[in-house]
């Protein structure tokens, strides 16, 4: 008898593939495997009720045991009653909390996110930027504002449109700026005027005050 079967052999015999399915050159000890176990004998094993008596016996034993009964008090469900003693300066402390952070929401001034340049801080505005670029896969905006980092400021496609924008928050101050497309391509702001950097490219010039941005 051979000490093991081909693995492809072994799914036929769990009847993951037909002897069909065999390679040609497996065909023979597949039939032979088939021969085995169609050979061997598959009638049912019966054990005495002697075997079976003392198999029950043991297993009623050890349900009845010691650790078994612990285990079931550990894992049956039981009600728990919970008691909270609650002060009731501690009920009016929570209260007053909640109607002053409802009275601050109130109070705030609400927010305009579509308009062009928006009150950041006391000395910073938000400045919208938009670009019109169909096709391209990415676009940021680098200026003296972020130490012209191509990475640090990216636009977001507005829909389908080929429209890109982002909103910074600015300090007050004249700015110089460009646009960088796909990584390496430099646009000016067709919006705003320019300035020749003094190496052949064209820088877009902004001016924030705390009125917003004017054109220079």
């Amino acid at each position: 008898m051979m000490a093991g079967y081909h693995p492809l052999v072994k799914q036929m015999l769990d009847g993951e593939l037909s002897l069909a399915d065999l390679p040609p050159e497996l065909r023979g000890e597949g039939e032979e495997a088939l021969r085995l176990v169609q050979a061997a004998d598959r009638a049912p094993v019966a054990l005495s009720p002697a075997v079976e008596d003392r198999v029950m016996a043991l297993v009623r034993g050890h349900a009845a045991s010691p650790a078994r009964r612990a285990w079931r008090w550990l894992h049956a469900p039981r009600e728990l009653e919970l008691r909270l003693r609650v002060r009731p300066w501690a009920v009016w402390g929570g209260a007053l909390a909640a109607a002053a952070a409802l009275a601050l929401l109130l109070s705030r001034p609400a927010r305009t996110p579509n308009s062009e340049t928006r009150v950041a801080s006391r000395d910073s505005v938000f400045v919208r930027f938009v670009l019109y670029a169909p096709g391209a896969r990415r676009v940021a905006v680098a200026g003296t504002f972020n130490q012209w980092d191509r990475s640090a400021a990216p636009l977001v496609p507005a829909g389908t449109s080929g429209v890109w924008t982002t909103t910074l928050a600015l300090p007050v101050g004249q700015y110089q700026y460009g646009f960088v497309v796909d990584g390496e391509r430099w646009v000016a702001d067709p919006a705003a005027p320019a300035v020749d950097d003094g190496f052949g490219r064209r820088n877009s010039l902004v001016a924030v005050t705390a009125h917003g941005t004017h054109v220079l």
